[in-house]
Order: C-alpha cells, then structure tokens, then sequence
C-alpha cells in the first residue's frame, strides 16, 4: 500500500513539473516579424477559427482575463464600438481567454460583440503567445496585430483596457502607411 502511494505521488509531481516546463519552453515572447503562432480553437458559436481564416487581413489578437469582469467587458465594448473603424482598415478582431463556448456565448450575446471570442479552455494557445498566467488559470491582457502575412506586426502587453483598441487603429494607420496599402 506505501509503494503505491509514493507511486501515485511521484507520477503526480513529473506530471506536475513537466507540464510547468512545456509552458516555460512555449512562452518565448513574441518579437515583431516573426510568424505568429496557429491557433484552433471554438468560438462562441462552437465554429472552429484557425490563424489561416484570417489570412490575407489585419488582425487583432487580443487575449483577455475573463469574460464579463469590468476590465475585460470595457476593453470588448471598445472593440466593438471601433469595429467599423478597424474594419475599414482592413482588420478583423478576435478575443481569446480560458472560458468556455458557453461562457464567451453568454458575454458576446450581452454586449452585442461583432466578433470571434475563442475558448482556449487549456491555455494552450495563450501560452504559445506568452499570455498564460504562471499558474495556467488565466490569461494575460495582452494583444498582437497580426498582418495579412501572418507575421507579428506589433505587440501590446499588458494592454490598456480602455486604449488598446485605439492603439491597435493608430498603429494601423502607421503601417498601413508605411506599407504603401
């Protein structure tokens, strides 16, 4: 019975550790150039979105704490009230966090949000952009404009709650500029 009780307790802790050290290899910050990591994952509707659907476009990454909390509520509402301004420029918004399809159904139907919320209910793909909190439960508020390559265009972390939407549409403007499109 006492072997296999340290049994049990030893393929918890290597399951515990390994699983911490696949999230430390995968969280690399992101660096502006780079191809942006794939991503597939449900949106509210239960509809799969991959990183491809959105090739050819602007993208607004942006991934988020919890759904109907007041920060994350005012930075959705944000993008939702910029949506045509983003969409004349040429960009698509997407929110991520690690509520579930139920979850992001409720708070999209609530505050009329025009756009895909993505479940990553296993953090997978936050931690590939580096915006898993430490512990797994939680992402961080942080936002990538993916360009109509594929590439990180620009980084936001720790975005602003009530400015990143307006970031994202100045820095649009720049590239789009710069970009000659």
């Amino acid at each position: 019975m006492k072997l296999l009780a340290t049994l049990t307790t030893l393929v918890a802790t290597v399951l515990l550790f390994s699983s911490h050290a696949v999230r430390a290899e995968a969280a690399e910050p992101l660096k502006v150039g780079q191809p942006a990591p794939d991503f597939s994952l449900p949106d509210q509707n239960g509809k799969t979105r991959t990183l491809a659907d959105f090739r050819g476009k602007w993208l607004a990454l942006y991934f988020y704490v919890k759904d109907d909390t007041p920060g994350c509520t005012e930075q959705a509402c944000k993008f939702r009230d910029d949506i045509h301004e983003l969409t004349d420029l040429g960009a698509q918004v997407v929110g991520v966090s690690v509520d579930d399809t139920a979850s992001h159904g409720n708070f999209a139907k609530k505050y009329n949000l025009p756009f895909p919320l993505l479940a990553d209910s296993k953090g997978e793909i936050a931690a590939r952009y580096d915006s898993l909190r430490g512990d797994g439960s939680l992402a961080k508020r942080n936002s990538f404009l993916i360009d109509p390559q594929g590439r990180i265009a620009k980084v936001y972390l720790s975005a602003s709650t009530s400015r990143n939407s307006a970031e994202i549409i100045e820095d649009l403007k720049k590239l789009k500029g710069s970009a000659g499109s």
